[in-house]
């Protein structure tokens, strides 16, 4: 990714309502307050709780996992 790339990415601090946390050019780290149906969880993003898929991994309640676009990529903990 270029600088002036970088430089132009949303951070936590400048969410808004068309920007969340989740889709900023950077991961994050998120914690799992609840499991929903169909692959979703609720997160806790630090600033709020968001929505994310975690389909592509195995996520339970407390979790620690990597966010990016509103799809979690990995566990970080447990």
């Amino acid at each position: 990714m270029s600088d002036s790339m970088s430089e132009n990415a949303p951070k936590a601090s400048e969410c808004g309502e068309d920007i969340c946390i989740t889709c900023s050019d950077t991961a994050v780290e998120v914690r799992v307050l609840r499991l929903l149906e169909d692959e979703l969880a609720v997160v806790d993003t630090g600033l709020g709780e968001e929505t994310v898929s975690v389909a592509l991994v195995t996520a339970q309640v407390g979790d620690t996992i990597l966010v990016h676009a509103r799809e979690a990529i990995a566990v970080v903990g447990r």
